[in-house]
This record gives C-alpha cells, structure tokens and sequence, in this order.
C-alpha cells in the first residue's frame, strides 16, 4: 500500500516551504491523501511516486520559470505529474492528444520555434520550467476530484515561498484559475507575469488576453517573451522545440513584457 509523507518532497523544497510542515494544513494534506490511498490507490493519478515529480525534475536553485496549471489530466494514460504533459507515445493526431497541448503547439510554431514534436515536456522541466498543477493528485474520470483535500494550501504556500526567494522568475498564467495566484507572486522581486486565456478548447481564444488569436494568425508571445527576459537576466533561454532550427518572432522592445 502506497504511503504519503513529507519524506516523499525533495529536500531543497522541504526547505524552502520551512515550518509549513508543523502546520494543521499539512495534516490535513497528509491525512487526506493517505485515505484516498488507503481506499482505492489504483484509481489515483498520477501514480503515488509521481505526485512531486515537478519539484524532483527542477530543484528549486534552478527553477527560470513557472507554468501553473489545474490538476492533472483525469483519462487514462496521460498524468505523469508534469503540469500540461502527457507521455510521448501518445500520437499529436490522435483524439486522447489534449487540446491544451495542440494549442500550445500551435503558439509555439507561431512564435518560430516550430510546433511540439509530442506531448512529452519533461525536457522543459529539465532546463528550468517547473510544471506546477495547483493539485498534484486526481481521480481517474473525475476532473477535480482531490481539489479540496488540502493540495491548495500546499500549492499556495509553496508559490508565496519561491516568488519571495527566487528573484527574476517568468509566471505564466494561463486562465482564471492560474491568474488567481497572482497575488501570491507579486511580493517577490522582480517577476514577470504573463497572463492569458487558458490555452485549452474554445477558451484559448476568450478574454481580452487570448492566447491565441481567433484565426489563430498571432500567439500571445509568451514563450518568445519569456526568453528576451531570461537573456536579459543573464539566465540561459529554454529550448522549447528543441528539434526546431528557426528563430523566434522579433517584437519590439517596448511591447515585449507586457
């Protein structure tokens, strides 16, 4: 039978989230998440051992960006505990390829850095991109199942606890959901905050901020714009498509953080 436990977070996380453990939120998380488990593991995704795979694949001294995303995908075979990534083996044409993803893609060939060549963004966790769902745990066919067993606070105080630490850092939020933790990244010093629709279904092209462009003829330049700002910083770019030889699309410097 599955455990959970504080021992299952890496140590530089760990520290960076402090007396946070000493906290009655944290035995709520810890007493709810063992329940589930205790209950009916084989339903949960992603697997146990995956529920932290964000935090063990970009340690916190390497952490250039933040991609927030909700819980993880809830159908069979796509969680791997990467916010927006699903395994490589799942082809882009096929009906279980997530319409985020597509969308993502679609962005990223616009923006010139050719489109996704498979769902797989482990290598974006890798360079720096920490892939965070603001709940690490879901019940298979039941989006947002394990929202309230206590993963926000979790979430929430981890978001506060890096953005104070790390200056510099890229946000991308993408829907209302995302947005909602802008208040926790402000206090820090120096962030850039990119905001947009969310880049699934329909939605990508509501709000005045769309991330993609109805006609989809333009992106919301994020990627490209989280680059120029790491640069800038003196911080290495993140190799989006690593497969692709094109260079992104030049904005002007005044339209480039906003």
């Amino acid at each position: 039978m599955p455990s959970f436990s504080k021992d299952d977070i890496p140590q530089d996380w760990c520290k960076l989230l402090g007396d946070y453990f000493d906290s009655p939120a944290w035995g709520k998380l810890e007493n709810n998440i063992q329940a589930v488990l205790n209950s009916d593991f084989e339903s949960v995704r992603p697997e146990p051992q995956n529920f932290f795979k964000a935090l063990a694949l970009t340690p916190v001294d390497s952490v250039k960006v933040v991609i927030i995303g909700q819980d993880p995908y809830h159908s069979p075979g796509l969680a791997q505990g990467l916010a927006f990534s699903i395994p490589a083996s799942i082809p882009i044409n096929s009906r279980e390829f997530p319409s985020s993803l597509r969308n993502i893609s679609k962005a990223l060939a616009l923006e010139g850095f050719g489109p996704l060549p498979h769902g797989d963004l482990h290598d974006w966790a890798n360079q720096g991109a920490l892939l965070l769902n603001t709940a690490l745990s879901v019940r298979l066919g039941q989006a947002g199942s394990h929202t309230n067993l206590g993963w926000k606070t979790f979430i929430d105080h981890l978001i506060s606890k890096l953005a104070l630490k790390k200056p510099s850092l890229v946000w991308l939020l993408w829907g209302g959901h995302a947005q909602s933790k802008k208040d926790l990244i402000e206090p820090g010093e120096d962030q850039l905050i990119l905001q947009s629709s969310h880049p699934s279904g329909l939605g990508v092209y509501k709000t005045d901020r769309p991330f993609l462009e109805p006609g989809t003829a333009r992106s919301c330049m994020h990627f490209t714009k989280t680059n120029h700002w790491l640069q800038a910083h003196g911080l290495e770019p993140i190799q989006w498509v690593r497969s692709s030889e094109k260079t992104p699309i030049k904005n002007s410097q005044d339209d480039l953080f906003s």
